[in-house]
């Protein structure tokens, strides 16, 4: 019997994709979704609701300056981690919802992300407080602050490899398998040009660091989402007297009050929640890295800029996405790819034109994904052991899996995203339960400044018990007070 190196690959694959799936059903459904909502909810009430009460707030800290043009702004961080967030599961993740779990999984995405915000404040407000000095500035994420906090740096190291995997190398492939899809859809260009073309310039990116990362970030992403936004805008306005019904339908396939919908809740729920978790990070554990990055004279002042985040990423540009599929009146099928998906809706919108400028916008958005994507991994590596050979290497793996990506199967990609994205997400989970009070407290002394007319400056020594931080003490935060005299407070009592 001859030996078929193809049909090996193939049931391989098959095989692979059969334990992956049976992985997820298990981690997804019964654990992640319940652990996600019931922790949202626990931590917008013990926040008092922080990312609804603040919005303003969240939008006056853009103007925050960092020390030094060495360091990375405020801004500067909140895109590198909108890079990593506004990419495919905007517009092709989106997609996959509404095919798998109908209009209703819209609704349960809306939930994650206004229950998500809350974990993104807790998560990144923590990243600030635990951060470390670095090079290039500040570095940091669930990895230094489970060791810091917790005292467990093994809890950090399993935490770190996987993120390394996750973004480092799943979430890449996800990014490029879409880029790849989008641009043979519009042009017919092979996939595996496509990989390579994005490869090479991803090359040219990360091998540059944090700095440039961020440079990039800052341009990509804030051009490509405003006139996203826009044009999801111009689809609403022709579309305004169907707005009402729209959302009706999205309410009551939610919960399987519409007829056409009704036995899908469970693949509403469930879909609904991943994809959402997949596009806005919260809870996961990702963003916080991006966020330890800032130079801010107060961690909550970063918690809220990342909690913004979650807002545009997920109740502003999945929603464009959304409305421009469910308006359009195509009806996707199942074995149609994500981003097909978005291209032809749009173009049942505007014009064969949509096609083209899909393939260019998912180019950017997944592009900027890539490089932040990196860096996550990039950081951790440097927690577990700084050593410039490794991160050679994993440059050169992520490289390969962009090319990699790019010819993979939709459907294998994905499910080994979600699977690690699943277990990455639970390791940081349960570090929120342990120290999230932290960041409650962190929060209450930065409200508490505000009352009494001043910008707020952060020192450790104000909360009793923290300790382990690095840069928080008055001489780390002088350059931010000038002249100001900084008056400790008597230390609130909280047990950490």
């Amino acid at each position: 019997m001859e030996f078929s190196f193809t049909k090996f690959l193939q049931a391989f694959e098959e095989y692979l994709q059969a334990f992956i799936g049976g992985s997820n059903e298990i981690l997804w459904s019964y654990l992640l979704v319940g652990l996600l909502v019931i922790l949202g909810i626990y931590f917008t009430i013990r926040s008092n609701f922080v990312q609804f009460r603040h919005i303003g707030e969240m939008f006056s800290l853009f103007k925050e300056k960092p020390s030094s043009k060495n360091r990375v702004s405020s801004f500067g961080a909140f895109c590198v981690g909108a890079a990593s967030r506004i990419g495919t599961g905007n517009l092709a993740g989106v997609a996959v919802a509404i095919t798998l779990g109908g209009p209703g999984a819209i609704f349960w995405m809306w939930v994650m992300g206004f229950f998500g915000a809350a974990l993104a404040f807790v998560e990144s407000t923590l990243a600030q407080v635990y951060k470390v000095k670095d090079p290039s500035g500040f570095k940091g994420g669930p990895s230094y602050y489970m060791e810091k906090a917790l005292g467990k740096r093994w809890m950090g190291i399993i935490f770190s490899v996987l993120i390394i995997f996750t973004f480092g190398l799943a979430f890449v492939s996800v990014q490029a398998n879409t880029i790849s899809e989008a641009f043979n859809s519009a042009f017919g260009i092979d996939r595996l040009v496509v990989g390579l073309s994005i490869a090479l310039i991803t090359a040219l990116v990360i091998f540059g660091g944090i700095k440039r990362i961020a440079k990039v970030s800052q341009v990509v992403v804030p051009v490509m989402a405003v006139f996203y936004i826009l044009l999801a805008l111009y689809v609403v306005i022709v579309n305004i007297t169907e707005i009402p019904g729209l959302i009706g339908m999205i309410v009551s396939s939610a919960f399987g009050w519409n007829e056409a919908f009704g036995g899908a809740i469970g693949a509403a729920i469930v879909n609904g929640v991943k994809r959402g978790l997949f596009s806005n990070e919260a809870g996961m554990g990702s963003a916080p890295v991006a966020a330890a990055t800032a130079d801010v004279s107060h961690p909550a002042k970063q918690g809220f800029i990342q909690t913004l985040g979650v807002f545009v990423d997920t109740i502003i540009i999945c929603s464009a996405t959304a409305f421009i599929i469910l308006l359009s009146g195509f009806t996707p099928s199942e074995n149609m790819e994500g981003i097909t998906v978005t291209q032809l809706a749009l173009s049942e919108h505007v014009g064969a034109w949509a096609t083209t400028f899909i393939a260019f916008a998912i180019l950017l958005f997944s592009f900027s994904s890539i490089i932040g994507s990196y860096y996550y991994g990039e950081s951790n590596i440097e927690f577990i052991k700084e050593s410039k050979p490794t991160l050679f290497v994993f440059r050169l793996a992520v490289v390969g899996m962009v090319t990699f990506g790019s010819i993979a199967s939709l459907e294998l990609v994905w499910s080994l995203a979600d699977l690690f994205m699943g277990l990455m997400a639970v390791t940081n989970l349960i570090a929120l339960i342990l120290i999230g009070k932290i960041s409650i407290t962190v929060l209450q002394d930065y409200l508490e400044q505000k009352k009494e007319g001043k910008d707020p400056v952060f020192l450790a020594s104000r909360i009793k018990g923290l300790n382990n931080t690095e840069c928080w003490n008055e001489e780390d935060v002088r350059h931010f007070t000038d002249d100001i005299k900084v008056e400790q407070k008597d230390s609130q009592d909280v047990n950490v």
